[in-house]
């Protein structure tokens, strides 16, 4: 499991540390890791040229240090001193090592530099920065951003919050991001997440002092640890039945790409409840679920033994389909609530007072309707809103997004990493819907299996893509060779 704090957590558990310590060895254990990191990045040290640009922070003082390693390594180091103080032992070590500093900081000279140089070191803002860049910084790292060279950055790319991902304004684009002790929050959440590249982290010694997780992200391990495996008595029922009610008369697929996702992902049984055109859609391409023909406004008494229902993708928001999510949601099993289901449900808030499980899976403008929030503040400060709306709502939150984010009241929120862009396309997120209704019928409960469904959700994307163009189908398909990898 990979474990993120906020800046304020790592400060405090620096201080601990370094009252520990003789000065500046924290520093320089960092510098030595980063020094590493950047010689791995080039082909070759001797010879490279290396910009670094320093800020006033600790973090300057860092980027000094690694530079000195590797001017002492035979790499032609220009540091640019762009902060109104200096670390003056960083400094000296990197003059001693054979380093220059560029004098003053115009454009046009700053430019030049990093137009040659081969790998450049964004050591301008560390973890305590917050809004937008201030001159010449920003300057900086637009140049920066317009350069080939690669760039790494100390502990966390200038211009990013580094306990919320936020940017506002200008942030420097890296390539690696080498950040020291733990992982910071914002290298997990974009738009923070986005800017970071690779991020590599250099242990210091920060382990005993740091507190719980502000949020936690899941690994192969972690996952194939969760998920269900069928046992020698292991019979549909035991494997989880899963009860989906989506799909209408103006969007067939969705029921049929819930069910797909559903059945891909290893459900014991799919029972699927719609009206006749879903219905006879999801026979004829999946032969496999059992079909109950719905009239219009009947509820799912008729449906039969479930486990779980998924409730809402392409379902409609008439009285009909008003109808049969209250049916769904009257009952004490767990539901996972998508599309359709949480547009009613800003409608008619009740729909989400229950006291079964429950967990919703809106994007950012479903997400508005719920709380009332703007779209664009949820869209700013993602982390946030899906904390707040999974403590004001009572249900468990998986967010969606370029960061899909799950929420849940007492628990610290958990990051998917495995997400890529090519699962913004239509019908995606009725698969992810079909995957979470799996899990739930298989007993995890919402926290779990929201967080291995989006987890196996991008990890499918990631194979069916490719680098190329996905369709919804193509993330179902893949399913089973994800869960073959995690066995």
């Amino acid at each position: 499991m990979r474990i993120a704090y906020t800046s304020d957590q790592i400060r405090t558990a620096e201080r601990a540390l370094m009252a520990r310590l003789p000065e500046g060895a924290l520093m320089r254990r960092a510098a030595a890791g980063l020094a590493a990191a950047c010689a791995g990045m080039l082909p070759r040290v001797y010879g490279s040229r290396v910009l670094v640009l320093v800020g006033s922070g600790d973090n300057g003082g860092d980027a000094l240090y690694a530079a000195a390693t590797l001017a002492g390594r035979g790499a032609r180091v220009d540091a640019l001193l762009a902060g109104s103080r200096t670390h003056q032992g960083g400094l000296a070590a990197l003059r001693a090592a054979g380093g220059r500093v560029l004098g003053g900081s115009e454009s046009d000279a700053v430019r030049r530099a990093a137009g040659r140089a081969d790998l450049i070191i964004d050591g301008l803002v560390g973890i305590g920065g917050t809004g937008p860049l201030r001159e010449p910084y920003a300057a900086l790292a637009e140049i920066v951003n317009d350069t080939p060279g690669i760039v790494v950055a100390v502990d966390v790319p200038s211009g990013v919050d580094a306990s919320t991902g936020q940017v506002d304004g200008t942030a420097v684009r890296a390539d690696l991001t080498v950040t020291f002790g733990a992982c910071k929050t914002g290298l997990f959440i974009d738009p923070g997440a986005g800017q970071s590249g690779v991020v590599e982290l250099v242990d210091i010694g920060l382990g005993p002092y740091l507190p719980d997780a502000d949020v936690v992200a899941l690994t192969d391990l972690d996952v194939a640890g969760l998920l269900p495996r069928p046992g020698r008595e292991s019979d549909k029922y035991r494997r989880g039945v899963v009860g989906i009610v989506a799909g209408g008369s103006r969007f067939t697929g969705a029921a049929v790409m819930t069910v797909a996702g559903a059945i891909r992902s290893g459900a014991g049984m799919v029972r699927y409840a719609g009206q006749d055109e879903p219905a006879s859609a999801v026979r004829d391409r999946w032969p496999e679920a059992v079909i109950t023909r719905l009239a219009p406004g009947e509820g799912v008494d008729r449906v039969g033994r479930v486990q779980a229902w998924v409730l809402g993708p392409g379902l409609g928001t008439d009285d009909d389909a008003l109808a049969v999510a209250e049916s769904v949601l009257a009952g004490d099993l767990p539901v996972a609530m998508d599309a359709d289901a949480l547009t009613l449900a800003a409608a008619e808030p009740s729909l989400l007072r229950r006291d079964a499980p429950t967990v919703i899976t809106p994007h950012a403008g479903e997400l508005s309707r719920l709380t009332g929030v703007p779209r664009q503040d949820i869209e700013a400060a993602r982390l946030h809103h899906a904390r707040e709306a999974a403590r004001t709502l009572g249900v468990t939150v998986l967010l969606k997004g370029s960061t899909t984010i799950v929420a849940e009241s007492g628990r610290p929120p958990r990051i998917n990493l495995t997400g890529t862009p090519w699962l913004a396309s239509a019908g995606t997120g009725d698969v992810l819907s079909g995957i979470l209704g799996t899990l739930l019928a298989a007993g995890l409960d919402c926290y779990d299996a929201a967080s291995c469904a989006a987890y196996l959700h991008g990890a499918a994307a990631r194979v069916a893509a490719d680098g190329a163009p996905l369709a919804a189908s193509d993330v179902a398909d893949a399913l089973p060779q994800v869960a073959r990898s995690l066995t």
